[in-house]
């Protein structure tokens, strides 16, 4: 299981995956090591601008073993919180690199 290409499970096509390669996650055992949030967070932090909230349900939604949209409403909420933290501490890091 630990060599399990990234695409394997539902909902991560090759787009995704060759994200995920450059952000250091080559296989279901690294993206389940570091969790959905931080994998997301990595492909914001590298990519803002290509990656969307629907990339956070996306991983957590392979780590489960289930579609995006299958998530739990509860899940989906929570995820989003996390998504908008990420979001806002990116944009502040920016303004606070421009200011100097």
């Amino acid at each position: 299981m630990t060599d399990t290409p990234l695409h394997a499970p539902p909902g991560l096509g090759p787009v995704t995956e060759g994200r995920l390669r450059e952000v250091g996650i080559a296989t279901i055992a690294d993206l389940r090591a570091i969790g959905a949030v931080e994998a997301y967070r990595r492909l914001k932090f590298v990519m803002p601008r290509q990656v969307s909230q629907n990339a956070l349900y996306d991983l957590e939604a392979a780590l489960r073993g289930c579609g995006g949209l299958d998530l739990p409403l509860d899940v989906r909420n929570a995820l989003q919180a996390q998504s908008q933290a990420i979001d806002s501490a990116l944009r502040k890091g920016a303004a606070a690199r421009c200011a100097i």
